[in-house]
């Protein structure tokens, strides 16, 4: 059962990582690679790899997207806009 569960996980990690390919939004593109880290910590959990999930959670979902939504907020206040998105 676990089997199909990570299945599930493992396509939807695929399709998270083809939107924020193809996004034009870079914040959806953010979190999109915010959810492909979350998906990737419930796989270490259902694999019982509890530390690196909590690690995976951590740095991989929780710090790299908050670097990277500062950073996107440090380029549209640099730029001179106050938009959410930029598109590339």
């Amino acid at each position: 059962m676990s089997v199909y569960i990570i299945a599930v996980f493992g396509v939807l990690m695929v399709f998270a990582a083809v939107y924020a390919i193809y996004s034009r939004n870079i914040l959806s593109a953010i979190i999109a690679s915010g959810v492909i880290s979350l998906l990737a910590s419930i796989i270490y959990i259902l694999l019982a790899a509890p530390d690196v999930a909590m690690t995976e959670a951590a740095i991989g979902s929780g710090l790299t997207t908050v670097v990277f939504l500062l950073a996107l907020k440090r380029i549209n206040r640099l730029r001179g806009t106050e938009e959410e998105d930029v598109d590339a």
